[in-house]
């Protein structure tokens, strides 16, 4: 019914283009633009795929805007034109896409003097991005044309729309074959090695952090991009390239061989680590490149000595008291990258760091920085895989005699016996508890401590260590074993009682999901898993349903019988004399002398056995057509018998209304009976 009316809205859009003067600004100026762009409205869209502008909007987005404008619209139509370049529609992207003219024009944003303007770098990356995963051939051939690109794109790397741009170029491109295309050629460009001169002390935090992040996300998205794509026969140039021992000598040289630099030096560990991820470890491309690890040996005792003498740091005033100096980002980002080493289990790295004791300076710093859990968690782990990794493969074995050879764990055993691992735990608890007693805080790397504790126990019963660990012990003097002993048994089973919650979830909450809380609870996970991979999970255990039903049921039958019987008796019993209650009875009235009999006292209650309400017709005249009949017969009714009170009130032939001389034929009117009723009091 709306088009009745003429209801139907009609855009401004529309009738604004019907104007012939009309211009770009005023057409960016309609709230509606973007919407109806979208909606690929078809005045609007060939309104703005003309060249001239299309010219101004891609100048928009690459120059900056005039100093005389007002702060908050400067960027009003700069953002509106790339809404309007990047609103994916296909005439818009046909002719930016083919037109060499526009596609140079926005280039030119690239060859301005650095600092970029980060919001316009934004706007560029962002129009640049969506033609290269609508227009990946003409793109890509364009930007291979010019020899400057790789150029620029290093040496903006500093701001993140850029980097962005980078990284969209690895991921934005569909055909498979114009991807290595793109792979090869970034390479031969030598851009891994132009990001690898990034990261050095020279260059600003912004490039050592972006770098990174590029080589980083290069590293992660060409593995996955392996594994997604097995038939694939080529490898990935770039990544071949980073994980070559001279690009990671490249790398360590930039942050030792010249000054140190807390910034650099982080950023080039955080590609250490992404280099020995393994997130995919049942696929042999993603296992640690043994050339990394060539490279990185000679330089553990460059990141010992980091941990020695990390790069100056201004004293830390916290509320617990004063740090100096502080832990710094350095040295935390040193022990995460002992602790990735530690993971390869690989025989040299463990030899160096051995030789090196770096894992004695590193609980030095656990027990001296209390309240950093950063560090902690870092050492935690260090300690659990030192205790539950099998030795290495080139560990020297130990052979008995009728007995296969036992290899031993040459970190486990320095460890325990140069790094006084268990002496050391004993006293920290012990200085912990005189603290607390003398009513100081509780130390802040108890918890883990506690970990740590229970780690060793468990490796020692259950663990591929657990003959050696057990040998260590054993080694200990008569003190230490003692102390131990009682410590595990008393201080260490106490605090694991204390930390049990006792709910249903406890062992969730612990991070110890067991079979035997499964079987306790009732389920187990497998039943939220997707249901195609469990399908016989429910017939599992279909044998142990019990279907029996321990009842008493002639009983209950007999119970039910008798109740049934009780409810329906009245509806049974055809000879009884008691009357029936749905039987139709002649409604009678009581005089008023009989009245007052039918109050009855059964058991000094009083009990009504006639109606709650009577009739009286002394004084009501009433023209039956034999007023004396009428007043002859009124003593009558005054002096007739009380009626009994298991009977009805019965009006007798001659009173009232009910005489036989009155006649119907004669009657005047009806009874008033509204003031003559009185209750039973």
């Amino acid at each position: 019914m709306f088009w009745k009316f003429d209801l139907h809205t009609t855009s401004h859009i529309d009738t604004l283009l019907e104007k012939e003067d009309v211009t770009l600004t005023e057409v960016m100026d309609e709230e509606d633009v973007l919407q109806e762009c979208k909606a690929q409205n078809h005045k609007l869209v060939d309104f703005l795929v003309r060249p001239q502008y299309m010219e101004d909007l891609v100048t928009y987005i690459t120059q900056e805007p005039s100093d005389d404008v007002e702060e908050k619209i400067k960027y009003k139509y700069p953002n509106i034109s790339c809404e309007l370049l990047t609103s994916d529609v296909g005439q818009i992207n046909d002719r930016l896409g083919e037109d060499e003219s526009l596609l140079m024009k926005l280039y030119g944003f690239l060859q301005n003097e650095s600092p970029l303007n980060p919001l316009l770098a934004s706007f560029f990356s962002k129009v640049l991005s969506i033609l290269i995963g609508r227009k990946p051939e003409q793109i890509v051939e364009f930007l291979r044309k010019r020899e400057d690109f790789v150029d620029l794109m290093i040496k903006h790397i500093g701001t993140s729309a850029i980097m962005d741009l980078l990284l969209r170029m690895l991921t934005c491109v569909e055909p498979q074959q114009l991807r290595q295309d793109v792979l090869n050629w970034l390479n031969e460009e030598k851009v891994i090695q132009r990001l690898v001169d990034m990261v050095q002390p020279c260059q600003d935090e912004d490039r050592h952090s972006n770098a990174s992040q590029s080589l980083c996300e290069i590293i992660r998205l060409s593995r996955d991009q392996m594994f997604q794509v097995q038939g694939c026969s080529e490898p990935d140039p770039l990544l071949a390239t980073l994980e070559k021992q001279e690009t990671v000598e490249q790398l360590l040289s930039n942050i030792f061989d010249k000054e140190k630099n807390d910034s650099a030096i982080v950023s080039v560990i955080q590609i250490l680590l992404t280099l020995f991820e393994t997130r995919r470890p049942a696929h042999p491309s993603f296992s640690v490149n043994q050339s990394i690890l060539e490279a990185v040996r000679p330089r553990l005792k460059d990141f010992h000595q980091l941990l020695l003498e990390p790069p100056k740091k201004n004293i830390m005033k916290t509320t617990w008291g004063v740090l100096d100096p502080p832990v710094g980002n350095t040295r935390l980002n040193v022990v995460r990258l002992v602790a990735s080493l530690l993971q390869t289990n690989t025989h040299i790295i463990n030899m160096e760091l051995i030789n090196l004791n770096t894992l004695g300076v590193i609980l030095d710093m656990y027990f001296k920085y209390i309240w950093n859990n950063f560090l902690h968690l870092q050492v935690e782990i260090c300690t659990a895989m030192i205790l539950a990794m099998p030795p290495a493969q080139s560990e020297n074995l130990k052979i008995d005699s009728d007995q296969e050879p036992v290899r031993e764990s040459h970190l486990l055993k320095h460890l325990f016996q140069k790094c006084q691992f268990l002496q050391r735990i004993l006293d920290a608890w012990s200085s912990n508890e005189k603290a607390q007693a003398e009513g100081g805080r509780r130390q802040g790397y108890m918890g883990h401590l506690t970990r740590i504790a229970n780690s060793i126990v468990h490796n020692s019963d259950k663990g591929p260590n657990g003959a050696q660990i057990q040998q260590l012990i054993s080694e200990l003097t008569e003190d230490d074993k003692e102390r131990w002993e009682t410590f595990i048994s008393g201080q260490l089973a106490d605090t694991n009682k204390r930390n049990t919650v006792d709910l249903a979830f406890s062992d969730y909450q612990m991070q110890q999901m067991t079979s035997n809380f499964i079987e306790q609870f009732g389920f187990n996970d497998e039943e939220f898993a997707d249901q195609d991979d469990v399908v016989d999970i429910p017939f599992d255990r279909i044998s142990d349903i019990n279907f029996s039903l321990n009842t008493n049921e002639s009983a209950n039958i007999a119970l039910f019988e008798a109740c049934c019987k009780e409810k329906i008796q009245q509806f049974e019993d055809a000879g009884s004399d008691e009357e029936d209650i749905w039987d139709e009875k002649d409604v009678t009235f009581a005089p008023e002398a009989q009245r007052h009999d039918a109050l009855l006292f059964c058991d000094g209650c009083p009990v009504v056995s006639g109606p709650l309400w009577t009739a009286n017709f002394d004084d009501i005249p009433m023209d039956t057509g034999s007023s004396t009949a009428m007043g002859e017969s009124a003593p009558a009714s005054t002096t007739a018998a009380p009626a009994s009170p298991s009977s009805p009130a019965v009006i007798p032939e001659s009173a009232g209304w009910s005489s036989s001389n009155a006649s119907p034929d004669k009657a005047m009117g009806w009874a008033d009976f509204s003031s003559n009723f009185s209750p039973v009091r």
